[in-house]
């Protein structure tokens, strides 16, 4: 049963929107591979009773969830392994830059020339499968390379259906043992590579670079504040805190400054982050310093549930968390840009 969706984001997502729709798809199954800048396995098998779809359903929501959120439409393949995916999804985006109708796997085509996503299911049954792939070059394999491709053509196995068929042993002879089972194992749509979740990140970071260099130091502490909030998002989003902080400044004459430090606590509070920026900012006494960019770095990332708060009797800071709290769920339903602070520098 097709349970691996491969979707392409486009356009290309920035690094911010690409994290987000790494959560978005880990909202319907914690096995996401990212595979950046624009690209993602997602292993959804455990989520297909839970939603009462399947597979190809649940890519239909992706789209309309990164549509809706981000503005970022997508490509999906869908099938029963990360090689498949990854070809279905190369299919799809073929045909709709040839202009032809994109098919669905039981649901109506795309429309035709139009540059909008498109979902592509390889059915899981062995006879689709062989369908699917009998008239595919060498070169439409993931993992065979031009050299690899005109080496099998100059034998004749110019198709993945002649390539199947051909003995083992004559595959070895043409390409060595390792080579030529992996090819062989391609060929019949065989893939045992499972889809991999990635490792948290130890470390995020984002920058800001301004259109004339900025003297004035009010508009790069708002440069600052707009960082620090958009990092803090992504953190509790991820579920992470950080526990130290750098700031790099990039000058006209492009030189750069950087200082960092370790936070009192771990923490994904955008106040907290906020201020800790200020003072690294503050620190440096730039006055009439020529600055070019402002880049912030969160390091030291770990999973929030291991991290410890220390209480405070303020009722601002519990006010703060709450309100904080209440914006990040806006943010995830209506869209990243939902809620700001009233300092947000505009990048436009």
């Amino acid at each position: 049963m097709p349970h691996v969706l491969y979707v392409r984001f486009h356009p290309a997502p920035g690094e911010d929107v690409y994290q987000g729709l790494l959560t978005l798809l880990g909202e319907l199954t914690p096995v996401v591979e990212a595979l950046p800048p624009d690209a993602a396995f997602a292993d959804v098998r455990g989520a297909l009773r839970y939603f009462g779809r399947d597979a190809a359903g649940l890519a239909e929501i992706v789209r309309v969830r990164a549509l809706a959120r981000y503005g970022v439409d997508c490509t999906v393949g869908v099938a029963a392994n990360p090689l498949l995916a990854r070809m279905a999804a190369q299919e799809a985006q073929e045909a709709q830059g040839s202009g032809a109708p994109v098919s669905r796997g039981g649901r109506s085509g795309g429309r035709s020339g139009q540059a909008a996503g498109s979902v592509r299911t390889v059915p899981g049954d062995p006879d689709a499968v062989a369908a699917f792939l009998a008239r595919k070059p060498p070169i439409a394999l993931p993992g065979v390379g031009p050299a690899t491709a005109r080496t099998l053509s100059a034998y004749g196995l110019d198709s993945a259906a002649r390539i199947a068929a051909a003995p083992l042993s004559t595959l070895q002879r043409i390409l060595g043992a390792a080579t030529a089972r992996r090819v062989h194992a391609w060929a019949c749509g065989i893939d045992p590579a499972p889809v991999t979740p990635n490792a948290p990140a130890r470390a995020m970071g984002a920058e800001h670079r301004f259109r004339h260099d900025e003297l004035d130091p009010v508009r790069r502490r708002r440069a600052l504040l707009t960082l620090a909030d958009g990092l803090g998002v992504r953190l509790r989003t991820s579920g992470q805190v950080a526990a130290a902080i750098s700031l790099t400044v990039r000058y006209a004459d492009r030189s750069t400054t950087t200082r960092s430090r370790t936070l009192t606590e771990p923490t994904a509070h955008t106040p907290a982050l906020t201020a800790a920026a200020y003072a690294l900012h503050d620190a440096l006494g730039l006055q009439r310093a020529r600055v070019r960019s402002v880049a912030l770095r969160f390091e030291g990332l770990m999973d929030a549930e291991l991290a410890s708060h220390q209480l405070t009797f303020d009722p601002a800071d519990e006010k703060s968390r709450r309100l904080e709290a209440a914006a990040d769920r806006a943010r995830a339903r209506f869209g990243i840009s939902a809620v700001r602070p009233a300092g947000f520098l505009d990048v436009a």
